[in-house]
């Protein structure tokens, strides 16, 4: 018997080195062939365009990749072309709009100061100059320090900007690099899926094949359910937005609720990037209703958002409600808002591995049971 817990404890700290030295390794061999790595998702998702193009109409499969590609990239160009019109639609518009508000937003600076900021400064003057000359010293040397730290911060970060330039523009031949290396990779891949395909399966035992059969099934109907379930919140996430601008009578309201629905993509920041300095600005220039109106409106979208996501995630794919609302707050709790996509993801990916029956292969080769 304690031969057997024995081995079981062996195994059990095999498994566990294997499990750590192949994350490891992925993870280097990932920052060596990215390009790749890209073009292999890229291949994954317009693979399906091609076979339909190559089976329905008669189109040789390297043309139909080219022709996917070519569509791809003049998607991709005509959305940045749209975006770059809008932006500069847009900058027209507050080129003009902007310096009144301004104006507006100095003469209410000016009241702050000469009601607030002035008669609080002659009353901590009057109060400096009834201390004695220790208690003076001390806190002009405070005040000194306190400049000092804040002068050198900035300094430090205009520092760390300027020298960041060089970098970033080092960086564009490097990207021009990555996209032509990806670009060719994902002819190559696509073009070749299914040979690929079969020899990878050749490569792999029979056991290990159906596993990972089943893994890249549950993950490709995750994945396209997880990125149905990001497309409808954005959209219901842009429709209230744009409903709300209408409401408020915001000029440009489609324009702008286009880019709020686009910030809605990102983890950290959201629509909070828009709305709160939106809310604030509209605050201080003296437009309470407006300020209050757009608060409500981004209270409506937070809402909306926490509400539906844990219903469209599991709807879509195919999660528990109560997992998923687990597995969005741990998420969030140990690494913030981008847990609200990891926990998720780590939740489908481990149910995915359940179902495929990996968990019960790895423990039985833990308890040493043999296959029957």
């Amino acid at each position: 018997m304690s031969n057997q817990y024995l081995y079981s404890s062996l195994r059990f700290l095999f498994v566990i080195v294997v499990i750590i030295a192949g994350l490891a390794s992925l993870y280097y061999l990932s920052t060596l062939t990215y390009p790749f790595l890209i073009a292999l998702a890229i291949a994954f998702f317009i693979n399906p365009i091609v076979d339909v193009m190559e089976k329905k109409m008669k189109m040789p499969r390297a043309l139909a990749v080219i022709v996917v590609l070519i569509l791809l990239l003049a998607l991709v160009a005509g959305l940045v072309t749209l975006l770059v019109a809008e932006i500069v639609t847009g900058t027209q518009y507050l080129a003009t709009v902007v310096p009144n508000h301004f104006q507006k937003l100095v003469i209410y600076i000016e009241q702050f100061v000469a009601s607030q900021i002035i008669p609080l400064y002659n009353q901590l003057a009057t109060l400096f100059k009834n201390l004695d000359t220790s208690q003076q010293d001390t806190i002009m040397s405070n005040i000194q320090s306190v400049g000092t730290k804040i002068a050198t911060t900035v300094g430090q970060f205009i520092q760390n900007i300027l020298q960041n330039i060089p970098s970033i523009i080092g960086w564009l031949p490097n990207f021009a690099t990555i996209f032509i290396f990806s670009l060719l990779a994902t002819f190559f891949i696509c073009k070749d899926w299914y040979r690929l395909k079969a020899l990878f399966q050749k490569l792999l035992p029979n056991k290990v094949q159906t596993s990972t059969t089943k893994v890249f099934a549950e993950l490709k109907k995750a994945l396209f359910g997880f990125l149905k379930a990001q497309a409808t919140l954005i959209s219901i996430t842009t429709l209230i937005v744009l409903v709300g601008l209408l409401v408020l009578r915001v000029e440009y309201a489609i324009t702008i609720a286009l880019i709020i629905g686009i910030v809605d993509i990102l983890p950290y920041l959201g629509t909070g990037l828009v709305f709160v300095p939106w809310i604030v600005y509209a605050a201080m220039s003296g437009d309470t209703h407006f300020s209050i109106g757009l608060g409500v409106l981004y209270l409506v979208v937070l809402v909306q958002r926490q509400v539906m996501e844990p219903k469209l995630l599991s709807s879509n794919i195919g999660l528990d409600p109560l997992a998923t609302l687990i597995a969005l707050f741990v998420g969030f709790k140990l690494i913030g808002f981008l847990g609200l996509i990891v926990g998720p993801v780590l939740l489908v990916i481990g149910r995915t591995l359940h179902h495929a029956g990996v968990f019960q292969d790895i423990w039985n080769f833990i308890i040493g049971k043999k296959e029957a």
